[in-house]
């Protein structure tokens, strides 16, 4: 029952932590237009999150492997919702962007944390399951943030987004502090408890090769989808010419509501295809790579006002993209043991940083070629 409650806790940080993420996605065309700022200050908004995610991500990795994870969960998300406010009142872009950066701070403690925390939960036989669900507050969260975000933007404007984000994350925080912290190692296949390799940590996790592999992966994957996730909802206004409501709850479904069967059926796929073979974990996130890419190019390449055909194609793309999300989290725990699971989370939140940095620049130079639509022959 313990297991459970923890479960359900960690989902709605996650949750919380990639809507308050997402929620410039979904306001960011309305920040724009009353500042009067250009496609590369709204990519910068993304861009310097990123980088101190990044940064600080690593120390905060390593201090999840050596104290107790709820208690720095709950007071990254306590960090995290107050900043989240702050956005709300900055009266320039400068203060927005060190209030953003706060967020990012915060922020930076609930991958290595949770993740350490499911991974010490629940045993190799049913981890994938545990971590899809977890990760079912991706899609939801950003659904929700862009969804949400654009109703609130049309409606109340868009500081009203910032300070409705900050409420849930601050009770998040309570209810993580009654969360059993676990003993680490005791549900793996071989009980290791806390040993450890002697040596640097960082290190230590690069030198298995499959870590590389999933590094490299996540990187140009993550390229794609911080640009889809930055700019999806302004390219449904510009180009396909929607008001901030529909262009908000269109973003929700194809690139966040359309992942929650993807994450499910991805993590059970893996689950029974890792128990016929070890790599089985891998083979279900490489085919959702392959499958989801045609799709998201045909979306992209619609015409401008061919809403529900976009619609279908990338909310296709996205839903069996998120498959691999499920599938790279629990085959990191089958192959890092459990004293390292911070750093090794932390350090692939670092890999994935540059090609999201990247991708905001190259999505800004795309927004700008697509702002009107394409003439018809």
């Amino acid at each position: 029952m313990s297991s459970l409650y923890a479960l359900v806790v960690l989902f709605a940080i996650n949750l919380m932590n990639f809507f308050d993420r997402q929620i410039i996605g979904g306001v960011g065309e309305g920040i724009r237009r009353e500042w009067g700022l250009s496609d590369t200050a709204l990519g910068l908004l993304g861009t310097v999150f990123t980088l101190l995610y990044a940064v600080v991500g690593l120390p905060l990795g390593r201090l999840s492997d050596r104290n107790q994870r709820r208690r720095i969960l709950a007071g990254g998300v306590f960090f995290w919702s107050l900043l989240t406010a702050a956005s709300g009142i900055a009266r320039n872009f400068s203060q927005l962007i060190a209030a953003r950066l706060g967020v990012g701070v915060g922020e930076a403690t609930c991958s290595p944390a949770t993740t350490s925390l499911i991974g010490d939960l629940f045993p190799t036989t049913s981890r994938a399951r545990a971590m899809a669900i977890w990760m079912l507050g991706l899609p939801l969260g950003l659904g929700l943030a862009n969804g949400a975000g654009g109703w609130i933007l049309q409606n109340w404007g868009w500081r009203n987004a910032f300070y409705v984000a900050a409420v849930p994350g601050l009770l998040c925080a309570v209810a993580a502090l009654r969360i059993r912290e676990p003993k680490r190692g005791t549900v793996e296949e071989h009980a290791v408890g806390e040993r450890c390799r002697e040596g640097n940590p960082f290190l230590l996790v690069l030198s298995i090769p499959t870590m590389w592999w999933i590094i490299v992966s996540g990187a140009l994957h993550n390229f794609n989808m911080y640009a889809l996730g930055a700019f999806v909802s302004p390219f449904l206004v510009r180009f396909h010419r929607m008001s901030f409501l529909n262009a908000g709850w269109v973003a929700a479904t194809v690139y966040g509501f359309s992942g929650i069967v993807g994450l499910v059926g991805g993590g059970a796929l893996a689950d029974r295809f890792y128990k016929q073979r070890v790599d089985g974990r891998l083979i279900v996130g490489t085919g959702a790579i392959a499958i989801c890419a045609p799709f998201m190019f045909l979306g992209l390449m619609q015409a401008g006002g061919d809403v529900w055909a976009f619609a279908l194609l990338m909310g296709t793309g996205c839903g069996v993209m998120y498959a691999y999300y499920s599938t790279v989290y629990s085959t990191i725990h089958d192959v890092v043991e459990p004293a390292l699971r911070g750093a090794r989370s932390s350090r692939s939140a670092r890999k994935g940083s540059t090609p999201r940095c990247t991708s905001c620049r190259r999505s800004r130079r795309f927004s700008r070629l697509s702002s009107s639509p394409r003439r018809e022959p």
